[in-house]
């Protein structure tokens, strides 16, 4: 697993990520559920690997 997500883009991830993790305790009904793609952008920012991006051809990461 190469490392593909770069510091700004983790900063990014990690703070769009909490928002969407409080909007799922915040949110009602079937809006709340869309909070956890929160979880999905931690997740993708604490382990600097974004599957999405290797599809894509996509790096951020100044390091090869």
């Amino acid at each position: 697993m190469q490392v593909n997500v770069g510091s700004t883009d983790k900063v990014l991830r990690i703070v769009l990520g909490l928002v969407g993790v409080s909007c799922f305790f915040l949110l009602e009904g079937h809006a709340r559920w869309f909070g956890l793609i929160g979880v999905v952008l931690l997740l993708t920012a604490f382990t600097g690997f974004c599957p999405l991006y290797t599809l894509l051809g996509v790096n951020t990461c100044p390091r090869k």
